[in-house]
Order: C-alpha cells, then structure tokens, then sequence
C-alpha cells in the first residue's frame, strides 16, 4: 500500500554554525511563540504536528482539569492560608478518600452518583472523619464551579450526614486517677500528666508551654496559654498561632499543681515546662517514647504474638487494675488512659488520644 503524501509546506530555512536549518514558529499553551528548527521539511513538518497536538492537550487540560490534577492546584492555593498541619491532613484525607476513586475523571464529568458512591469507604469511618471528607469534596467541586471550570457542583446537594457516631468519651474515676499518679510518679510524663489533669490544657499547648506562662507566685497562681505545638518531619514547631481565639486563656491552678510545678522549675534548665535533655521541645518520636511510659502501666487489652512449633499464635493479656506487669512486677497498672475527659481538676482533656489523632 502506498504511504500517504503529506502537503509538506515550504517552511523558511535559516543558517546556524554553518549548517542550513528550516524553521517555523508555533504558540504555545501560554500564548508564547515557539522556534521550531529541523534539517528536513518533512521532519520539521512531523515535529510541528507532534507540538501542535501538546499544546492542544495542555490547553484542554487547563480547561477541563481531573479531579486529581485540580486537588494538587486547590491544595496549593489552599497552603497560604491553612497551617501546615491542617494542610498535611487535608492531602491525607484527599489523596485516600476524593482522588483514589474519582482522580482519574474529568472534573466534568463526575455527578453526584459519583460522589455518592466515592463517600462510601469514609461513610464507613467515624461520623468526624466523614464530615471532613465531605466538607474538602465540596470545597473543592464549589472551586472548580467558581473558577467556571464546571457547569454546576455536583457535591451541593450531598448530605453532610454520615459515619459512625463518636462514642461518647469515658473520664477518670478518683481512683483510677490515684492508680495512674503512683504508676507513673517519678518517671518522666508525671509533670505532663499532672498539668493535663489539674489545668486541663491539650497535648499541643502543654508541649508549648514555656515557664513565662507559669505564674506560681501570683496571688491566685495560674497558667496562660499563648503557645501550640506542633511537628514538621518530626521536629517541633512552638509558635503562637493557636486552634481558636478562645485558645488564647488563663487557667488558675490547684496546690498540688503549683507544688509539682515549682519542683520541676527547680530542677528545669529549659525554657520549656517539658523538654528534652537539650532542653528543647520534644520531637514527635520524643513525644511517643515519654507516653510509652504510661501506654505499658495502662490496663488497655493487648495482644501479642508467639511461636509455638514453628507457628505463630496470637494471644491476648487483659491487664487488672492495680495489678503489676508480669516480667516488671514494681510497674503498677492503672485504668486504660486513651482520651482526655473535658472536665476540669479531676480528668484528662478528651483531644488526647496517645498521639494517634
């Protein structure tokens, strides 16, 4: 079969170093004009067409965007306004919830059985979980309407009800109070512990806490929070950008607080109320390894595995209350502590969740 004979134009030729080139110009997705050289007209005629048809898919793309393609964009934009740590957990929910199953469409192409169908495995999380994976869906679907990329947001009419209820937080007893303080007294986290259950302050605000905002000597003592912190690849952050403006508080303080307090200060060569040995806030990894010793005192069930004749067998320890560990006998166990409780003096505040959140 005969190979079809292409009108080849007759493109102007420019001489560079000696040898004779042809060229054309061509206007790229930008709108920029581009230099196109060749030895041949046929060649330089292939290459024209192969560039004509990148700069047609650019400008199709630009226009009519995947939803992957437009998340990377809207949490760019999103970057300048949103703190890091907010934005880490939006590109988690989004890349798990919104580009795993829709990533690959066209935004105008998706409809709101699409969307429906993609809310499914986070339906299936904690009602918490749920609200934030639709409230980015719609975000960003309202984004690509207002910037006319999309006729119409698919996700407007999506119902914002779904997941699996929070059961409902379960404070410290008194007594499970009394076994959690002598299981820990004298190990690291006591002074932690002690200002989560006497001054109710969250994990991020404790970390931050530095001793200008410990006033133990005023005439009511208290503690002002004015610092959060938080970690970027595993180092800490203190800044003053709290989680709300009701953040920004002063808490008056019991004895017993103030006397845990002025013996850490005594001993403390940090400017930090809890720090490393550096005397510098603590790391994410720093932070995990201080609650490890609370987690192994916890009455929380375990399992574990062991071999038996070349199997691997699965067995499950369920800790008693204000027994001992088994291969360290001094360590006593105190009632499972995996949340904070929002009341005041007595119990643990409920965002502290062993770093898991």
């Amino acid at each position: 079969m005969a190979k079809k004979n292409h009108n080849v134009p007759e493109y102007g030729a420019v001489v560079r170093k000696g040898i004779q080139y042809y060229r054309t110009r061509i206007t790229d997705a930008d709108g920029k004009r581009v230099d196109l050289y060749a030895l041949t007209r046929e060649e330089l005629y292939q290459k024209e067409q192969e560039a004509r048809a990148l700069v047609e898919d650019a400008i199709f793309r630009r226009m009519n965007p995947t939803v992957e393609e437009y998340c990377e964009k809207w949490l760019i934009m999103q970057s300048a306004t949103v703190s890091s740590a907010t934005l880490k957990g939006y590109s988690s929910r989004i890349k798990n919830y919104i580009v795993k199953p829709l990533g690959h469409m066209y935004l105008s192409d998706v409809t709101s059985d699409d969307i429906k169908l993609a809310l499914i495995p986070a339906s299936q999380k904690s009602a918490s979980l749920y609200a934030t994976v639709n409230m980015l869906m719609k975000c960003i679907f309202y984004s690509a309407e207002r910037s006319k990329l999309i006729d119409y947001n698919p996700s407007a009419n999506i119902s914002a009800r779904g997941g699996t209820p929070t059961k409902d937080k379960e404070a410290l007893t008194d007594e499970q109070i009394d076994k959690l303080l002598d299981a820990i007294r004298g190990l690291r986290p006591y002074d932690f512990i002690m200002i989560g259950l006497y001054a109710g302050l969250r994990r991020e605000e404790i970390l931050a806490l530095q001793w200008d905002c410990v006033f133990l000597d005023a005439p009511t003592p208290y503690i002002s929070v004015r610092r959060a912190w938080r970690t970027e690849h595993n180092r800490p952050v203190v800044d003053t950008i709290l989680k709300s403006p009701a953040a920004r508080r002063d808490i008056p303080i019991p004895k017993c607080l103030v006397d845990c307090l002025r013996t850490a200060k005594a001993k403390s060569n940090s400017l930090y109320v809890i720090s490393d040995n550096n005397g510098q806030p603590l790391s994410y990894a720093q932070f995990q390894r201080l609650w490890k010793y609370v987690t192994v005192r916890s009455t929380q069930e375990r399992t574990y595995y062991k071999y038996v004749n070349g199997q691997s067998i699965k067995y499950t320890v369920s800790p008693t209350l204000g027994g001992s560990q088994k291969k360290q006998p001094q360590n006593r166990l105190y009632a499972g502590l995996y949340s904070y409780s929002t009341s005041v003096a007595s119990h643990l505040y409920h965002e502290f969740t062993l770093c898991r959140s």
